[in-house]
This record gives C-alpha cells, sequence and structure tokens, in this order.
C-alpha cells in the first residue's frame, strides 16, 4: 500500500510562508542606523539633559565639570593618546614645520582676518541692531582662540588621520594661545562706540594664564607623557591591551561629556534664550556653514592642485601633504577651544556684567558644540577618501611589478632582434 498525499481539510488550511512583517524589518533599519550613527545620537542626548538638567555639568554646577571633565575626561583622552601613538612618530610631528605653519597660520591668521570681515559686512547691512552687537564680539574673540584640545584629536583618529600631529597641533596652539588671543582680540574689535565695552573692558589676565597653564599641564602634557612612558617600557603588552579594549573607541564616549559640559553651561547662563531670534538663528547656521568652508579650506591648504607643485621652487611649499596629515589639519585648524575660550572670555571682560559675558560667550559655545557634530559627517567622508587613496595605492604597487616585467621582456626582445639582425 502506498500513503496517499494529504489532502487539505477545510479544518486544516493549507500552510503558506508568510513574508515577515514590514514593521520588524524597519524598526531594524532604524536600529540598525541608529546604532551606526551612535554617536549623533549620543550628542543629541547630551543636549537634551543639558536642557532640562543645566546645573548638573555645568562649571560649578553639581559634578564640578570643570575639575571632573576639563580635567578628568580630557586627561583620559590624552592618556589613550599617549599609549597609542608611537615615539618616533612623534617626534617626526614635533619636527614637521609645514604642518605648523598651515595649521596655526589657518587659527590664529585666516580665520580672525576672515571673521573681520563678515563681521565689518554685517554691521553695513544691519544698522539697526538685530543682531547682538555682543555676539559679533564673541565671534571676533571665537576667531582668535586656538584650536579645542579633545575632539580634534579624536576625531582625526577616527577618520584614520595622523593623531600625533593633531595632538603636536594641540599642544602649539594652546601653548600659544594665552598670549595671542587677548591683543589679537582687542586689536581686532571694531571701532564703534558700541564696541567700546568690549574694547575697553580689561581685566586681569595673571589668574587666567595661571588657571590655562595649570588645565594644559595637567589634562594634556601629564597624561600624554605617561602614556608614551608606558608604551615605551611595555611596547607589546600595551599594543595588545589597546587593541582588546578598545580603548580608542572610549575616547569617543568621553567626547560626549564634553558635549554635555558646554551645553549644560550655555543653557544655565540663560544667554542664548534672551537672544533675538535672528542672532539665535544667524548664530546656528553661520556656524555650520563657517566650519564647512574653513574645512575645505585645510584641505586644500593641505593637499594644493598640482599645478601649484609643478615648479621646482614651489615644490617645498605647495607638495601635499600626506592624506593623514591633511585629516589632522582639516579637524585642527577649524576648530576652536572652548576649555581655554571661556576662561579668558571672562578673564579679559572681569568688569563686565555677567549678562553682558554670558552672550558674548554664546558664539563660543555654539561653535565649539556644533564643529563637533558637523565633524561627525567629515569624518565619514575622510575615511572614504582615505580608503580610496589606499586602494588606488595597492592597485598601482601590484601593477608596477607586472608593467617592469613587461618592459624588461620588451627590451630582451628588441637585443635579441638586433643581434639577430647583426
Amino acid at each position: 500500500m502506498h500513503d496517499e498525499p494529504a489532502v487539505p481539510t477545510d479544518h486544516e488550511p493549507e500552510q503558506h510562508h508568510q513574508p515577515p512583517n514590514a514593521w520588524k524589518k524597519w524598526t531594524k533599519r532604524i536600529f540598525l542606523l541608529l546604532l551606526k550613527q551612535w554617536l549623533l545620537v549620543g550628542m543629541g542626548v547630551a543636549c537634551v539633559l543639558a536642557y532640562f538638567f543645566p546645573n548638573v555639568a555645568k562649571h560649578g554646577g553639581i559634578i564640578r565639570a570643570e575639575y571632573s571633565i576639563m580635567y578628568g575626561v580630557i586627561a583620559i583622552i590624552f592618556l589613550i593618546s599617549g599609549l597609542s601613538i608611537s615615539r618616533q612618530k612623534l617626534f617626526a610631528q614635533l619636527m614637521n614645520w609645514r604642518l605648523h605653519v598651515v595649521v596655526q597660520a589657518i587659527s590664529f591668521l585666516f580665520i580672525p582676518a576672515l571673521m573681520l570681515a563678515v563681521v565689518h559686512i554685517i554691521l553695513a547691512g544691519d544698522p539697526h541692531g538685530h543682531i547682538d552687537r555682543a555676539v559679533l564680539a564673541g565671534y571676533i574673540f571665537t576667531a582668535c582662540i586656538p584650536t579645542t584640545i579633545a575632539s580634534n584629536v579624536v576625531m582625526t583618529r577616527a577618520a584614520g588621520g595622523d593623531d600625533a600631529a593633531a595632538t603636536v597641533e594641540v599642544l602649539l596652539a594652546n601653548i600659544l594661545g594665552p598670549f595671542i588671543t587677548a591683543a589679537w582680540t582687542i586689536a581686532l574689535m571694531p571701532k564703534g562706540s558700541e564696541f567700546d565695552a568690549w574694547r575697553f573692558g580689561g581685566g586681569n589676565l595673571g589668574t587666567m594664564y595661571k588657571s590655562v597653564f595649570k588645565q594644559l599641564g595637567l589634562s594634556v602634557l601629564l597624561p600624554l607623557v605617561v602614556g608614551q612612558l608606558v608604551r615605551w617600557t611595555w611596547p607589546d603588552r600595551t599594543a595588545w591591551v589597546i587593541q582588546k579594549t578598545k580603548l580608542p573607541k572610549f575616547a569617543t564616549v568621553c567626547m560626549l561629556l564634553l558635549v554635555w559640559s558646554t551645553f549644560s553651561s550655555c543653557f544655565a547662563t540663560g544667554a542664548l534664550q534672551t537672544l533675538s531670534t535672528q542672532s539665535v538663528v544667524f548664530v546656528v547656521l553661520f556656524n555650520i556653514a563657517l566650519y564647512i568652508a574653513l574645512t575645505i579650506v585645510c584641505f586644500f591648504s593641505a593637499r594644493p592642485p598640482r599645478w601649484l607643485s609643478s615648479r621646482g621652487w614651489s615644490k617645498p611649499v605647495f607638495k601635499p601633504m600626506p592624506p593623514e596629515e591633511a585629516i589632522a589639519v582639516c579637524f585642527c585648524g577649524p576648530a576652536k577651544s572652548t576649555s581655554l575660550g571661556i576662561p579668558l572670555l571672562y578673564a579679559m571682560w572681569a568688569p563686565l556684567d555677567l549678562f553682558t559675558k554670558s552672550k558674548t560667550s554664546v558664539p563660543v559655545l555654539l561653535y565649539t558644540t556644533e564643529q563637533i557634530c558637523v565633524a561627525h559627517f567629515f569624518v565619514q567622508l575622510f575615511r572614504r577618501w582615505h580608503a580610496r587613496l589606499a586602494e588606488k595605492e595597492d592597485l598601482e604597487s601590484h601593477l608596477q611589478p607586472e608593467d617592469a616585467d613587461i618592459g624588461m621582456t620588451q627590451v630582451s626582445r628588441g637585443s635579441r632582434d638586433e643581434h639577430m639582425n647583426g
């Protein structure tokens, strides 16, 4: 007897393969997208927390962010840099004069000149003062402060750039900054009477210098030296720990705490909420446009067009930098520092009332926060650009031996033909 195939009855419906639910598929896609952009999501969460609970992470707040974050978190970031960077690489970048000239000239010369031109254009086109003059004074000040301490090093590393180059430029800029920024800001301040409060409101800078160099020594230099000493003493073990624990990723997480503290200080002052709508919209949109434009300038300064380096005398000046150094320039050049900017601002204009100083600090606070958000997208772009260059170099290196063999074969054939003809 043969078993007859079962025939579905009314009580046993024929089973069909059900397609997966559309909502599950979309939920998975959204989750993976959010996971991929976890840093941007984290920044949004930090901003929301800062808005509703500004007293937690502001300077002088519950967690004493001026110590726990500005010292502790930054020290962790530079300790990781010290553990990750080789001694030879660090010293090589210390002697890289062209890198220093490009980054520091953009930071202390090009950006202040550009900002001065923008401020005068706004003054000419806004005689009724819709854009708050404290904001314009704050932009002159922001243009003159040095590059930020931590975020540009983290972003450079994340994009596949030379974090040793970024670290060296951070140290150099923040050593020069306290001496350059104050005098440069006062010199560039517009001469109109509406800016007299900032041009003649000088405070005592002695305490500020002491505070800035104390922070630079304890949160940057000391952990960097400790990390280097550990790496020199146990190089293999240190490399194994970095690889297994993913310490550079932890440095990126630390950056979210910097964003949280910066936004908390901004919301706690109340200055942002009291500015006119025109001023707020201008600041937010202008910061994004400014950072993108400065990044483009930095990229072409590091890797100028080939026709500029085609002549012998111009090669040392306009020779394209390696892609890793170019990435470091693009993250260090446009960036500005809150950790130096805010103490310097309050020390320079100590006689001014707190409300005026708070409004003046808005460009610093918002620009330094927005630069991290925009830089996050540039990390993805530079990572892909660097990967494409690496693939192109690998392809060329594989083709060269074959081309050489072909050339040698052609030469040998030519010699053989000449010998036969002879």
